[in-house]
């Protein structure tokens, strides 16, 4: 086990919640729905290396260099990656939808926010996983429960913010975060539209090529339809120590 400074980010897909209904095939898309999207995002961050996938949200973390630095432009440039990939894949689901389930028709509608805090953290190999401890992992995770007055962001803690660069940081506004059992901290959120290009439109594919995906949907759907599996009715799925 090592421990040294590391950069932790989640990606959290909000808003899936709001817009279910709960419907059993519903449910069932919505599970493929939100794999798809955290494949985007895990394929958006190249640069980060994926601790866990923690239900509607990907666990990120990147362990400093030799000598406690980290590259200037790596959050942003990450933030941008992933908010990017996130909402490419959400249109192209959204444009080339033929299924009317509720799971399918609200893609469109989920956003991407995200969180980052540096600090020392344990480093752990459990036979092919990785496992991180400290109390940093817990704050991290503590920062998804905010006040930010936005519906996409990029909310960072004080040692993130300083690793900026400084038009992101003028575009930055400060909030207080009261974190469970650690106290008040200093963050800052900037817009994720701020942070990256224009989102392109997506392409509508081909009829033949819409059925196709519709009807993968519909095989995939079928052990679920049988009773061979069973949807999950919550996505999200937090370390105990982060929820308490």
């Amino acid at each position: 086990m090592s421990i040294q400074p590391t950069l932790l980010m989640i990606a959290d897909i909000a808003g899936y919640t709001r817009f279910m209904k709960f419907h059993y095939m519903s449910l069932v898309h919505a599970q493929e729905i939100v794999a798809k999207l955290l494949e985007a995002i895990i394929d958006g961050a190249p640069a980060l290396r994926l601790a866990k996938l923690e239900g509607d949200a990907a666990f990120f973390y990147l362990p400093s260099a030799s000598d406690g630095s980290f590259d200037p432009s790596l959050v942003a440039s990450q933030a941008a990656a992933i908010y990017q990939a996130f909402h490419a894949r959400a249109a192209d689901l959204r444009a080339n939808n033929l299924c009317p389930c509720d799971g399918c028709t609200q893609a469109g509608d989920l956003k991407i926010k995200l969180v980052g805090h540096v600090g020392a953290v344990a480093v752990q190999k459990v036979k092919q996983m990785t496992e991180l401890a400290g109390v940093d992992v817990i704050v991290v995770h503590r920062m998804l429960k905010n006040d930010v007055p936005l519906p996409e962001y990029l909310l960072v803690t004080k040692p993130v913010y300083e690793m900026l660069d400084a038009p992101m940081r003028e575009r930055a506004a400060n909030v207080s975060l009261e974190m469970d059992d650690l106290g008040p901290a200093q963050a800052y959120y900037v817009d994720l539209r701020d942070c990256g290009d224009a989102l392109p439109a997506a392409a509508k594919l081909p009829v033949r090529a819409r059925l196709a995906r519709h009807v993968r949907l519909i095989c995939r759907s079928v052990p679920y339809i049988l009773g061979l599996k069973k949807p999950c009715v919550e996505f999200r799925n937090v370390p105990d120590a982060a929820r308490a």
